[in-house]
């Protein structure tokens, strides 16, 4: 049920070695291609990156935050072409979700790598380092990366009583 999938779902960054088998590998990319899009313009594409070294090179694209990619089996780079869509980041967005959805469903755990306006260093974005490192066009916007693999540590979801209930209204804000 997806209710149980959701409920159990949480961020993980260790990874065991285990790699991701090429029957699950080709799952998550038939999810990827079937999340939605805006006016179904589809203007994501998608780099499976399962090269070590690659994802070394990967989980240094900015400071924080990207350092487990180094350790995990597979990484989704999800970028797009902005001008088969105005909503892209949107359409990535969505893409991102099914990934992280279809991992969990699969028996993987994921995390996701903000790329999109975060810094290499004081000069070049963790955007262009991605680009630069995988060869992708430069009129390409790069979102995030999907880190995945098999958990090392097993987190289990957040509790019902942990939830903001405060956060949701009504049909009017406050109501």
């Amino acid at each position: 049920m997806f209710m149980d999938l959701i409920r159990k779902r949480r961020s993980v960054r260790t990874f065991t070695e285990q790699p991701v088998e090429n029957d699950k590998m080709a799952l998550l990319m038939e999810a990827a291609l079937r999340s939605p899009s805006s006016r179904s313009r589809n203007p994501w594409e998608f780099i499976f990156v399962n090269d070590a070294d690659l994802l070394q090179k990967l989980s240094k694209v900015k400071p924080h935050g990207a350092s487990f990619l180094n350790g995990a089996p597979l990484g989704v780079v999800v970028f797009a072409d902005p001008e088969r869509c105005d909503v892209w980041v949107e359409d990535c967005s969505i893409a991102m979700i099914f990934l992280q959805l279809a991992a969990e469903s699969l028996g993987l755990k994921s995390c996701w790598v903000q790329v999109r306006k975060r810094m290499f260093n004081d000069q070049i974005s963790a955007e262009e380092e991605v680009r630069r490192l995988l060869g992708i066009p430069e009129k390409m916007k790069v979102l995030a990366i999907l880190a995945a693999g098999y958990g090392a540590e097993d987190l289990k979801g957040h509790p019902e009583a942990s939830l903001m209930r405060e956060k949701i209204h009504t049909n009017t804000y406050g109501g």
